[in-house]
């Protein structure tokens, strides 16, 4: 962290202030993402230790503004302890914009215009700024190849369709995967490949988009990158929606290179499915091997694009074992009771000590509500109650005979009854909910389990607990 506010300091001249950590943030990345600011400046501080990737960020990022695109302005680096400072763009991705301003099918008319300006920026990073972009700083590899198409179907085949209980003839799906990698690579592989275009990455700062998280880029086909926004899972855009933004991208492409519609969605599909295993592989690594649920909650949104594929689109090559296994997925319960699990709400409620700090969101959410329990009547001020938590009777009804205990509860149910109501009516799958008090030992354990108590037995609503204290002391 000093490495940071060293950085701050010699841009800025002037010290930072406050840091907070943006876990939310971060998705399925190793980074630590870390808002540094004073009541002058603000900057997002990177730390991460591997070299080559961040080398490829900040090498990227300069091209990219040489060409006036709008990507985050570089404050500092120092490679050597894996650190850099960079523009601070808000907390509003295109995702979060979208999710905010939709209900249901319906999206609102500004939305659709953020998508479009998004879609018109694209060609200019992958033609007009792919022409003279270094491509030897790379990270892991120079270009979507033969080796990177290979790993990311054998991800999609180990950590995905095995952990999910999909049966597979191994060779016959290997002849398939060839079939599909020999095809991929027919089409013209000399752009810029952004490799993770999707609407967590694209941010939203006075109604323009600004891109990140392309450290991953390298040379490839056109078609990967819009196939990654427009069947973005969670996303879960329109077809109309994402016909007329195709429509969009290629009129587009058209102004920097000659490339027929006939020509461009010759590969197109193929490449939508290719992303689409990708992120069905990284899903069940997130998921099914690490254990991590909430990359879960985006597999039946991949599912309903496959099923839409399967019955829109006939490709140019035969994949029968790889169709067969799309149909296999379609038809599984394990996967089946994802999708009925993506329908609730899930309410995340946390105890835990302000000494230790609030309470990381594991969903990647953003956060929630936090309570203070520190101003009501404190048990833990009584030898009595010291060994016990709140989960034990006498300091549940020590609690339960206090006025204000009451009151605090009332005012806590209804702002949360209030935004469950809200998230459910919107399609939100996460809300989390904080009790804090001193120890996070009696309190703010006994707050999160009245609650948790109100709330269960609602329907399309899962409570999960967590007494963070309580179980770190049990370790």
């Amino acid at each position: 962290m000093d490495v940071l506010q060293e950085l701050f300091e010699q841009h800025f001249h002037t010290p930072a202030t406050n840091i907070k950590p943006l876990q939310g943030k971060l998705g399925g990345s190793g980074r630590n993402i870390i808002r540094l600011s004073n009541p002058q400046q603000s900057a997002i501080g990177i730390l991460y230790n591997v070299r080559e990737e961040n080398a490829a960020f900040l090498e990227f990022s300069r091209h990219f503004r040489r060409h006036g695109l709008p990507v985050p302005e570089i404050y500092g680096e120092d490679l050597s302890r894996g650190a850099y400072l960079e523009e601070d763009l808000g907390d509003t991705t295109l995702f979060e914009f979208l999710s905010t301003n939709r209900s249901g099918e319906n999206i609102a008319p500004q939305v659709v215009d953020a998508y479009r300006k998004v879609v018109a920026e694209l060609p200019r990073f992958q033609i007009e700024a792919g022409r003279d972009l270094n491509y030897k700083v790379c990270y892991p590899r120079a270009s979507f190849d033969r080796q990177s198409i290979s790993w990311d179907l054998n991800y999609f085949k180990y950590y995905f369709l095995r952990l999910a209980g999909i049966p597979f003839n191994e060779q016959a799906l290997e002849d398939d995967f060839d079939s599909l990698t020999n095809f991929l690579l027919t089409a013209n592989c000399d752009y810029f490949l952004y490799r993770d275009f999707q609407s967590r990455n694209i941010l939203l700062k006075n109604g323009q988009p600004f891109f990140v998280d392309y450290q991953g880029g390298r040379k490839g086909a056109l078609q990967y990158d819009i196939a990654s926004l427009l069947y973005d899972a969670k996303a879960d855009l329109p077809p109309e929606l994402r016909q007329q933004l195709l429509d969009l991208y290629i009129e587009k492409v058209g102004g920097f290179v000659e490339l027929s519609r006939e020509t461009f969605l010759h590969h197109y599909y193929s490449y939508v499915y290719v992303r689409i295993l990708q992120a069905l592989g990284a899903y069940g690594f997130r998921g099914f091997y690490e254990r991590k649920a909430h990359f879960l909650q985006s597999v039946p949104y991949a599912l309903k694009n496959l099923r839409w594929l399967l019955h829109n689109v006939k490709l140019p090559i035969a994949l029968p074992t790889l169709m067969e296994a799309f149909n296999s997925m379609l038809a599984s319960e394990k996967l089946q009771g994802l999708a009925s699990e993506a329908e609730n709400l899930t309410v995340r409620i946390t105890s835990f000590s302000f000494h230790r700090g609030l309470p990381k969101d594991e969903s990647g959410h953003g956060g929630g509500f936090v309570f203070d329990g520190r101003s009501l009547p404190n048990p833990g001020r009584e030898e009595r109650f010291k060994p016990l938590t709140g989960r034990d009777a006498p300091v549940i009804d020590y609690l339960n005979q206090q006025e204000s205990v009451h009151q605090f509860l009332a005012s806590v149910m209804s702002l949360v009854d209030a935004s469950v109501s809200e998230y459910r009516r919107r399609g939100f799958k996460n809300l989390m909910v904080s009790f804090g008090c001193t120890g996070g030992q009696h309190r703010s354990v006994y707050l999160a389990e009245q609650l948790a108590k109100k709330l269960r037995g609602r329907t399309g609503v899962e409570v999960l607990v967590q007494h963070r204290e309580l179980e770190t002391a049990a370790q």
